[in-house]
């Protein structure tokens, strides 16, 4: 196994197309995208389903745990599949940045994401590698809880759909040629930028 890669979000209807879930909807795009992978499986905590990007084997996985209680899956999973952190993965929603930006990291803080805090409290480590999806509309009133939670606007459809695909591509180059090559082409301050996101 090359590769596992993990979309945080929240499980159940209500949560489904909300900023919070984008880590689930890449994870079902990529998994559209390279031969239907079923991501159905129970294990550790988690759906989880195992295919190829590039001809590299890798494990598609989606916490059931509810966001901030994301860790124990991942760390189960990595053991499961014999994978060190840095081989994780790791694709979520993330206020810090504006909407529609996407910054690749391999490590750092969780930088207030309590699912991110979650994994990094589990695993022991900050050494992992993250896509991070801007959300951050621009407008300080709608923060916290009401913007990860609320469904996407009719007006955003769009956008949401780029972003979920840009997203997948991003996670696609990870694998296939490593982070620092995806950080060259996929960081963006916003979209129909290449400039590197802060």
């Amino acid at each position: 196994m090359d590769f596992l890669v993990v979309g945080l979000g929240n499980p159940g209807p209500e949560y489904e197309r909300t900023p919070h879930n984008l880590g689930f909807l890449v994870v079902d795009h990529i998994a559209e995208r390279n031969g239907g992978i079923r991501v159905t499986r129970p294990e550790c905590s988690a759906f989880a389903g195992v295919g190829k990007i590039a001809n590299r084997e890798v494990v598609l996985a989606k916490p059931q745990t509810f966001m901030n209680l994301s860790g124990p899956s991942v760390k189960k999973l990595l053991e499961k599949y014999s994978l060190p952190p840095e081989r994780l993965i790791l694709v979520y929603d993330e206020m810090d940045l504006p909407w529609t930006a996407l910054r690749i990291k391999t490590d750092g803080s969780a930088a207030g994401h309590n699912g991110v805090k979650s994994v990094i409290g589990s695993l022991g480590t900050q050494q992992f590698i993250r896509v991070r999806i801007g959300i951050d509309p621009g407008e300080r009133s709608k923060r916290g809880v009401s913007l990860v939670l609320g469904s996407f606007k009719p007006s955003q459809a769009k956008d949401v759909e780029e972003l979920i695909s840009f997203s997948a591509e991003a996670v696609e180059s990870i694998v296939a040629e490593g982070a620092e090559k995806a950080m060259t082409r996929y960081n963006r301050r916003a979209r129909g930028s290449n400039e590197e996101a802060k």
